[in-house]
């Protein structure tokens, strides 16, 4: 970085440009990427729970694995349990608020359970050496490619059904093919110089007003980092397509948790405090709060957004007082 982006007006607008970057770059990353699944007559089932979870999750995975390399473990941990805190209160909150949506039984017996045992692993590996380490990491990398293996194989097998099906790739647009690769590799470059300027641009404001890593990994990169998710899911909520709503978020969180923690802790140990331990507690509390509304009538409604909403700007009171603002 230059000495003008290490003030805080320039930290502020690299932050800004670098959560634009994140943004269009998964946008035309997963565009690029359907459009390619669509020309290989991949299915659409297989598309939404894979190409669109793992895109939105995209600058997540950027944010985290670059914290990671540059010794900003705090914060690669804390952007995953806090995107993952938003994504599930905030995003289907939201959704829900827009219309009620519908809740399969297959992600209310297999999906929502699984999301939290992979939170349950990470604080039980996490206590247990105290950091997030390169076994750790290969653990959760082996059990992501187990779970997609397994979802792939469920998806196949019941891609006529329409009550799982989470994107009609009608609505993919048919793009040249060089066109695709283009919006391929220039969404990853995105990504990843959106990723590095973030970090960086925070990092500055961390320095210059005292603000702990975690505080800011939990508030100001999870809300940029989650941003695809919102978009996705609320655009896919208005256009009823509710099962890509809430399949959008349990997936993308199952992603940061195992993929994104695994290619991190796979490249550098991430120390893990007792702060990530009580937020990832938060996290599992919440989930299960979720998933008993979802079991009790198979559905979010517009209370239930609510109080997902609400218990959410509750928890951000509570980090900021936890942590006063400062390291």
């Amino acid at each position: 970085m230059t000495a003008i982006f290490q003030t805080i007006p320039g930290a502020l607008v690299l932050l800004v440009i670098g959560f634009i970057f994140l943004i269009k770059g998964a946008d035309f990353f997963v565009e690029g990427a359907s459009a390619v699944a669509k020309k290989l007559h991949v299915p659409a089932l297989v598309i939404g729970m894979t190409i669109v979870a793992m895109g939105t999750s995209l600058p997540e995975l950027s944010v985290s694995v670059t914290a990671s390399i540059a010794g900003s473990n705090q914060l690669a941990i804390g952007n995953v349990v806090g995107s993952n805190i938003f994504n599930l209160m905030v995003v289907l909150g939201s959704c829900a608020l827009l219309s009620s949506l519908q809740v399969t039984d297959i992600t209310i017996k297999r999906d929502f359970p699984f999301s939290v045992i992979c939170v349950v692993l990470l604080v039980v590996l996490g206590l247990v050496g105290g950091q997030v380490g390169h076994a750790d990491g290969i653990i959760l990398l082996i059990l992501f490619v187990g779970f997609l293996a397994m979802m792939l194989k469920t998806a196949l097998k019941s891609r006529s059904d329409a009550a799982i099906e989470v994107l009609d790739d009608s609505n993919i647009v048919d793009i040249p093919t060089w066109l695709c690769i283009v919006y391929i590799v220039g969404g990853a470059i995105a990504i990843k110089f959106g990723g590095d300027w973030v970090v960086n641009s925070c990092t500055t404001l961390a320095l210059k007003f005292g603000m702990s890593e975690t505080l800011v990994g939990l508030t100001i990169v999870a809300l940029g980092t989650s941003l695809p998710e919102l978009v996705t899911s609320m655009v896919a909520a208005k256009k009823n397509e509710l099962d890509m709503a809430i399949g959008n978020v349990v997936g993308s969180n199952v992603f940061n948790v195992l993929m994104i923690l695994g290619v991190a802790g796979t490249i550098s140990p991430m120390t893990y405090l007792t702060v990530n331990a009580i937020d990832a507690a938060i996290l599992i509390a919440f989930s299960l709060l979720v998933w008993i509304m979802c079991a009790k009538k198979k559905s979010l409604g517009r209370t239930n957004g609510i109080i997902m909403l609400a218990l959410y700007v509750a928890y951000i009171a509570y980090i900021i007082i936890r942590d006063g603002g400062v390291a």
